[in-house]
Order: structure tokens, then sequence, then C-alpha cells
């Protein structure tokens, strides 16, 4: 078990700097270009891993219909939603809205899945909430500014996310490998999204040869897509999609991390005290009631 926490961490590591990068390429590319290059860098990292550790790609077996499906509500529309979010509100507020993704995918496994919560699954959730406020020292008031376009388009990529994870599960289920649901993902969704970039959005090759973008495409594509999805789809085979989920509510506080390390911000003591909280409730939830 605590091989899923570590993954847990540093998946959240990894996605902590993502609403950066996504920021940051907005200013050359648009949502869906931007969705379609971090597929496409990821597919090609996690198909190098499947080479080298002779990993049996099952082209023929997987059923693609259900991983199209699951590809575009789990990884090309909220991305895109993602990207089209952050022209409007900025990065650290997207990764804070993104955090609401546990509670929708317990919410959508009760109504859609025939899920079953636990007690110990919403104290918590209820606990990495109380946790989350305390970090963000969010008072009333403080978020009824907030643009309500961006903030619908972050609810939604936050839904699909739980839609995504929980079919995530089923393919699990029809005998798929957590590297073949990888690269089926990442494949389809590069697809998707690449469909959708050339027909609604201009891609300069000046751009994607810049300097000043390539890192930042490495940083989104290579580790945010390819190392992450490991990451993320191993814990959905050796944990639950809710657990996985669990990953947005650190997300904001690795943001700290970042900021502290990369751009030398000042960590409060409302941020350390939010931070304990979060991953006890974390922890909380991630525990498996003990049978009678």
């Amino acid at each position: 078990m605590p091989l899923i926490y570590a993954a847990l961490l540093l998946l959240s590591l990894i996605w902590g700097g993502s609403f950066y990068f996504i920021k940051m390429l907005l200013h050359d590319f648009g949502p869906w270009t931007i969705a379609c290059l971090r597929s496409t860098c990821g597919l090609i990292v996690v198909l190098l891993m499947m080479l080298i550790l002779k990993k049996p790609f099952g082209f023929r077996t997987i059923p693609w219909g259900g991983m199209v499906v699951m590809a575009a509500v789990n990884t090309a529309i909220p991305w895109t939603l993602i990207g089209f979010s952050e022209t409007r509100l900025t990065s650290s507020l997207a990764s804070i809205l993104n955090a609401t993704t546990p509670v929708w995918t317990i919410v959508v496994g009760i109504l859609f899945f025939r899920s079953k919560s636990n007690l110990m699954q919403w104290i918590g959730l209820a606990a990495a909430t109380v946790g989350l406020i305390v970090l963000l020292g969010v008072r009333p008031g403080s978020l009824i500014s907030v643009d309500h376009a961006g903030f619908l388009m972050m609810m939604g990529s936050a839904i699909c996310y739980a839609f995504g994870s929980q079919l995530s599960k089923r393919l699990f289920g029809r005998g798929c490998t957590m590297y073949q649901i990888t690269y089926g993902t990442l494949l389809s969704s590069a697809v998707l999204s690449g469909v959708m970039a050339l027909t609604t959005e201009s891609i300069s090759t000046q751009d994607l040869g810049s300097m000043s973008n390539i890192p930042m495409i490495i940083g989104l594509g290579v580790f945010g897509s390819g190392f992450a999805y490991i990451l993320f789809y191993y814990m959905v085979q050796r944990g639950s999609p809710e657990f996985a989920s669990m990953v947005t509510y650190i997300v904001p506080s690795t943001a700290l991390i970042w900021g502290y390390t990369l751009l030398d911000e000042r960590i409060k003591w409302n941020m350390l005290a939010g931070l304990i909280i979060i991953l006890a409730g974390v922890y909380i939830a991630g525990r498996k009631p003990k049978r009678t």
C-alpha cells in the first residue's frame, strides 16, 4: 500500500506544474492544439517504455469503441476545457477548481456506475476540503468575482475526469493492462484533439520550434501525460477511481512547492497547515473499511 501513496504524491508533483505549462503555451497555441501536443508527446513516451519493458501492445484485443469514448471524456475534452478556462482564469485558480474532481467522482460513481461509497471516503473528502480552504485562506465572497464561463469550463473538466476514471476501471475489468489503457487513451486523444485542432485552430511551425515553447511541451507532454498517466492508471488498478482522483486535492499543495523552489515564493503557516490536513484527508479516504 505505501507504493500507491508514493505514486499519488509523485503524480501530484508532476501535475502541479501542468497548469503553469498550459498557461504559458496558450500565448502561441489554441486549447485543442495543446491537448494534441500533450497527447502525442505522452504517447511517444509510453510506447518507448512498452518497447523497452517488452510489454504486449494487444492492439487487436483492445476494445477500441470503449477506449475512444473514455479517451474523449477523460483526456481530450477535459484537457481542452482546462485550456479554454485558463484564458479566463489564473492557473492557480484553475488547479483549485480542479480539486473538486474527487467529489464528482464519488457522485458520478453512485449515480451512474452503481458504486458504493463508505463513511471513510466522505470523512476524508470533508477533511481534504477543509484543508484546501485553510491552505487557500478562502474567505466569504472571495470567489464572487470569478469569471463564470471559466468557472463552468473547469467544473465541466472535473466532471469529465469523474466519468473518465470510472470508465477506465471498467476497461481494466475487460482484461486491458495499465500500459494498454495508457497508450490507447493517449493515441485516441491525439487523433481526436488533432482533428479538432486542424479544423478550428491555426498552428505555426515557428511556434512549435520555439526554444521557449519546447521545454513547456516536454514538461506537459512527456511528464504531465506520459509518465503521469501510467501513475494514474496504476492507482486506478491498485486502488480505485475515487482514490486516484484524490490527486487533484494535493495538486494545489504541490503548486506551492514549485512556487517556493522555482519562483522563491513565500510559504505561509496556513499553507503548511492546509497541506497537512489535505494529506490526512487523502489517507483517510484511501483506507478500505474493515470487513466484519
